[in-house]
């Protein structure tokens, strides 16, 4: 009586383990899609759920998500950037004017000043006379006359430059001829961060594409989870009945402790099923709110099960394709050629500039005379500008070494880049072997266990098995069946991994 009651518990414990294993297994999927949904599950008044292919929900997802405007702002900030660069090849044009009022007109004061004259004899030059009356005499031609010594006094002459109202304006043009590489380097830095803002914008579409793939596979697989859980906890009851019409009939091998137990795992099958239902609810929630619909809105994968495709392409071939398609490899690149611009615009400034001026410039001013001349009132100025650098304290040899090493920073970084993404690919390639096998073991025992649960069933009919050897066989039909529908969920996260860490187009390319 002992070993019997002793083998009675063990085979408890066992039931008892496995129910625990299929409430572990709910409770993990409600933390993944709890996780996952940032709204509360739908309630009786919200609006029916629609049914959406993957496609669909990809495609709403990439219109909806809020995350691609950010993303194609950036890369409208970066192409602004370049444009600003690139006005610096043409002349720069500007028109000005104004008005100008002043208190008093400009003036130039003449200081009083005295002129001295020696006593001289004027002779009238070339030869000539003029005729000077003398009285008493008459007319007569004089080509000489004496000078006395004198002094002359000028006084102090006040002269007016300007009007007191003016009016100007100016068209004014100056163009860089040569600046030492300057804008070259600008025009390199701008093109690699309109480049990097685009491979931006791709690592945004992959992420929101493997968040929906993972989320809509999780509703399937939430979907299928209830099902289950539906059809084993029916075959329960169907069995719990069968239990207690034999108790009850009191054939001697189904007793009341054989019943209480079977209904001991009936009720716990049940909390596991409203937990599924649950998860089923907040999985449906949660692919919503990814592509960007209301809390209130629920939408239904449309496909029943989760597709099982497996993964043949070769590990050095992802590898050697991820080099040109990875989002996260292309931004780095970029950055690069970035810091390769940065060192050519920090050499420029060891190097002169030459630049070409003019001015066309228009004076109004209502004074005719001083400075206010038609001479002065029009006119244009043209002529070439250079600047020499001498000595600057070492602040562009500075600049320049922080730029060279940047971009050896950089560089280093790429191959620090290259071993991480081998290395994460090759960790997905290596789950991805690992699910397929495991996908075939969990199909193998799938088949094992229905097959045992469809004969114990019968047997169980016909009284030849015991009832904890049923429940068992029920249970882990439900366990390998429930195992079988998440390692195909897991294989299909990891080729949306892949996608994410390689780009969609790589795969694409592969098939």
């Amino acid at each position: 009586m002992q070993h019997k009651a002793g083998e009675g518990g063990g085979k408890k414990s066992v039931l008892r383990g496995i129910v625990a294993a299929l409430l572990g297994a709910a409770v993990a999927l409600s933390v993944q899609v709890s996780a996952a949904a940032e709204k509360p599950a739908r309630l009786k008044d919200d609006p029916p759920a629609q049914a959406l292919t993957l496609e669909k929900c990809i495609s709403a997802a990439l219109e909806n998500n809020h995350r691609r405007p950010v993303s194609a702002l950036a890369v409208a900030v970066a192409e602004a950037q370049h444009r600003q660069v690139l006005s610096g090849y043409w002349p720069q044009i500007g028109l000005k004017g104004g008005y100008l009022r002043m208190d008093e007109a400009f003036n130039f004061l003449f200081p009083e000043t005295s002129v001295e004259v020696r006593a001289q004899t004027m002779a009238i030059p070339f030869g000539g006379t003029i005729p000077v009356t003398i009285p008493g005499v008459g007319t007569v031609p004089v080509n000489a006359f004496p000078i006395d010594a004198q002094t002359i006094q000028v006084p102090a002459q006040d002269i007016k430059l300007m009007d007191e109202n003016s009016y100007f304006a100016s068209l004014n043009a100056k163009w860089l001829i040569y600046d030492g590489g300057m804008r070259k380097g600008y025009r390199e830095q701008t093109l690699a961060g309109i480049a990097a803002a685009k491979q931006e914008v791709r690592r945004t579409d992959l992420e929101i594409v493997d968040c929906v793939k993972r989320y809509y596979h999780g509703a399937v697989l939430a979907r299928q989870l209830l099902q289950l859980g539906r059809d084993t906890l029916a075959r329960m009851e169907a069995t719990l009945s069968l239990t207690e019409a034999l108790y009850k009939e009191g054939s001697g091998k189904v007793t009341k402790v054989d019943f209480l137990d079977n209904k001991v795992m009936v009720e716990s099958l049940r909390s596991m099923v409203a937990l599924l239902e649950k998860n089923a609810e907040m999985a449906k929630a949660a692919l919503a709110n990814t592509m960007g619909l209301s809390w209130r809105d629920a939408v239904l994968p449309a496909d029943e099960k989760i597709p099982f495709e497996p993964f043949t392409a070769s590990l050095e071939t992802i590898v050697s394709a991820a080099y040109e398609f990875s989002p996260d490899w292309a931004r780095l690149e970029a950055g690069i050629r970035a810091s390769e611009g940065a060192v050519r615009t920090a050499q420029s400034g060891s190097y002169p500039k030459l630049a070409l001026m003019g001015e066309l410039h228009r004076w109004w001013n209502n004074y005719d005379a001083g400075l206010a001349t038609d001479r002065n009132k029009n006119g244009w100025t043209i002529g070439v500008g250079i600047e020499i650098p001498i000595f600057d304290g070492f602040l562009v040899r500075g600049q320049v070494e922080a730029a060279k090493a940047k971009s050896k920073q950089l560089n280093e970084q790429r191959i620090l880049l290259k071993d991480g993404l081998g290395l994460q690919i090759k960790d997905l390639f290596l789950g991805l072997e690992a699910a397929r096998q495991s996908h075939q073991a969990a199909l193998d025992a799938m088949t094992a266990a229905r097959e045992n649960c469809d004969l114990n069933t019968r047997a169980y009919q016909n009284g030849l098995v015991d009832t904890e050897k049923v429940v068992r066989a029920q249970l882990v039909d439900a366990l390998m069946t429930a195992q079988h529908y998440k390692t195909v969920y897991d294989h299909v996260v990891l080729q949306s991994q892949m996608n994410l860490l390689v780009g969609t187009e790589v795969l694409k390319q592969l098939k």
